[in-house]
């Protein structure tokens, strides 16, 4: 199987998968309770694994996973109290502001290699998606390279099943494309039955529909999702060719920190990651929840 992970990749290597392909996938994730049938890192093991199946299959290399995502804060804060309850949620999480931030970073990293596309892809779902597709809005101008932001269920044509489900969290679609990409990382054994879903509302976030996943669905959505993401960098590459930039001066950190204080920061309290409720919620966590700790940031 030919290597694209970029960490484990020799110079010489690189350097050919990149006059091939000069395009970059980075893959973002959380550890976050997924049910007690899934490894906690489900997130960003599903999206990293999609992007290398996607470059192996159609050029391009693959940045190391990013394991580091938005929780406990704002709604998903809310959705945590109602999902994971009080126990030990094993949460990689930090906020906003550190998350986006370092995504600036690591997008003005392959920037200044010289790559022509770049996917940024999350498995990790909730608001962040919207907002990380503002925050490409906002860098692109600043970058030669073509760059697309978009969650992993964008990708995952036409769904699962005859009712056409793209994502979820921890149920069939992510629990099948788990199972598909990383089996290690999925028992079914560890299902609860029947009569403990009725005693246990939480459940560890686990999504009621969990019993009906199937690898072969994982392995035909996983292929569904690389044969997309394959077609993006094939349009973003093409764009790119078409109108290459005048000047492709890397940016420097300080340029990084100057767009941050200048164009992002400034909207910051208006990306939907920041916000104390999403679409839905009508209430903050409990008073005594540990969820309330982080739950309201701004003032």
């Amino acid at each position: 199987m030919r290597e694209v992970r970029w960490e484990r990749m020799f110079p010489d290597e690189l350097e050919t998968a990149f006059a091939k392909c000069p395009a970059v996938y980075l893959s973002y994730g959380l550890c976050e309770p997924h049910g007690p049938q899934n490894a906690v890192g489900l997130d960003a093991l599903k999206a990293h694994a999609i992007c290398c199946l996607a470059a192996r299959t159609y050029g391009g290399i693959v940045a190391p996973p990013d394991y580091w995502h938005i929780h406990e804060i704002g709604g998903y804060a809310v959705w945590a109290a109602r999902k994971i309850g009080e126990r030990r949620p094993w949460l990689t999480a930090v906020p906003p502001w550190i998350h986006f931030k370092n995504l600036c970073y690591h997008l003005r990293a392959v920037d200044a290699m010289g790559f022509h596309a770049a996917i940024v892809l999350t498995g990790h779902y909730g608001e962040n998606w919207k907002d990380l597709k503002s925050l490409v809005e906002i860098l692109q101008p600043h970058f030669g390279m073509r760059i697309y932001g978009l969650p992993d269920f964008e990708a995952n044509q036409p769904g699962f099943g005859t009712s056409g489900e793209k994502g979820d969290h921890a149920g069939k679609v992510e629990t099948s494309l788990l199972w598909a990409l990383d089996p290690d990382c999925v028992d079914l054994s560890r299902l609860p039955s029947e009569g403990e879903m009725v005693l246990d509302k939480h459940h560890f976030a686990m999504g009621p529909n969990a019993f009906e996943s199937s690898r072969r669905e994982g392995e035909r959505m996983a292929e569904d999702e690389a044969r997309w993401l394959g077609a993006k960098v094939e349009i973003l590459l093409r764009e790119y060719q078409q109108d290459p930039p005048r000047n492709r001066t890397p940016l420097s950190f300080m340029d990084i920190e100057q767009i941050w204080s200048r164009e992002i920061e400034p909207q910051l309290k208006e990306f939907l990651t920041m916000k104390e409720l999403f679409e839905g919620q009508t209430e903050g966590p409990p008073p005594q929840s540990r969820w309330r700790l982080n739950w309201k940031v701004l003032p």
